[in-house]
């Protein structure tokens, strides 16, 4: 069972200097001491005890973000993010630059050159796209306290082209992928997207997938399906797909294939409703669509008579 850790005993300090709010939040009365004045300090780290009575850790209990449903372990992806070759420091955070809107950042300060584009996808191999930074930021340090520790509250908002390198922009080529480029870089935040930059590396996700299909129907006037942004996530792939429903005229005004009307009939057969036990059908009675079933052992086969239409 995971908790938070707290320590004790008579090498505890008395508290924050000349800082008596955030003392009386992390010294805290302790419920074992057998006389009173005792206090425990409130560690903000998360662990178990072992079967052998050692302490297991697993980071700090304010690294643990929710975002859009997912519980993250920011600690666990900047883990991941350690063992990517040159990285040499990872931070991720959470970001709320628009109200709403949470993403994941990751602050990285590497050896060797790294492009955000290898650190996406080696990351979407060991996590879930939910987990996934928004954007990568490089940074020549992290930018440190007084008490020489990373200050989060210091680290820079990511540029207007995060998550995406730069030197691979390419820019709308056709009228369509003007369009659906003008229509990403608006849902997206941003102030341009190129024709071949990944939705999800860009910050995507479901949520914003759905409204993007929403106006690009708006604008289009036809509907292209969810799934072809989660299958080929850029916007010239996009707007290759509109362009498809387009020269197939009637036929691309619907995302799901049509369903053909059946010939009309008199009798319909009830082969599901056959499978009851002929010592029992006479007892069966029923109404599926206003259909009326009766008389089952009676019935012929050959006269398909187990249903029929009023």
């Amino acid at each position: 069972m995971r908790a938070e850790i707290y320590i004790g005993g008579p090498g505890l300090a008395r508290g924050y200097l000349d800082r008596p709010e955030l003392t009386a939040e992390r010294f805290v009365p302790d419920p074992f001491a057998e006389t009173g004045g005792e206090r425990l300090y409130r560690t903000g780290d998360q662990g178990s005890r072992r079967p052998d009575g050692s302490l297991e850790y697993f980071g700090r209990l304010d690294l643990q973000v929710k975002i859009r449903g997912f519980r993250i372990e920011l600690g666990e992806i900047e883990s991941v993010l350690l063992e990517c070759p040159g990285i040499k420091q990872a931070i991720v955070t959470v970001r709320e630059d628009t109200p709403g809107d949470k993403k994941l950042v990751a602050y990285l300060v590497a050896n060797e050159e790294v492009t955000t584009g290898e650190l996406h996808d080696r990351l979407k191999e060991r996590l879930p796209d939910y987990m996934v930074p928004s954007a990568f930021v490089m940074l020549e340090a992290m930018p440190l306290t007084p008490n020489r520790k990373i200050d989060r509250n210091a680290l820079p908002v990511p540029s207007a082209r995060r998550g995406v390198d730069e030197s691979n922009y390419v820019a709308p080529r056709t009228p369509t992928e003007e369009l659906m480029a003008r229509i990403w870089s608006e849902a997206l935040g941003l102030e341009r997207v190129g024709v071949e930059d990944n939705f999800f590396a860009l910050g995507g996700h479901s949520l914003l997938a759905t409204q993007i299909v929403s106006r690009i129907r708006e604008a289009f006037h036809l509907d292209l399906p969810l799934r072809s942004l989660f299958e080929s996530p850029t916007v010239a792939s996009a707007a290759r797909a509109i362009e498809e429903l387009q020269k197939g005229g009637d036929a691309g005004k619907s995302g799901a294939p049509a369903i053909p009307k059946r010939a009309q009939a008199e009798y319909f057969s009830c082969s599901i409703v056959r499978s009851v036990a002929p010592q029992l059908a006479h007892k069966v009675s029923a109404r599926f669509n206003h259909v009326k079933i009766s008389s089952l052992a009676a019935a012929k086969p050959a006269q398909s008579r187990d249903a029929r239409l009023p």
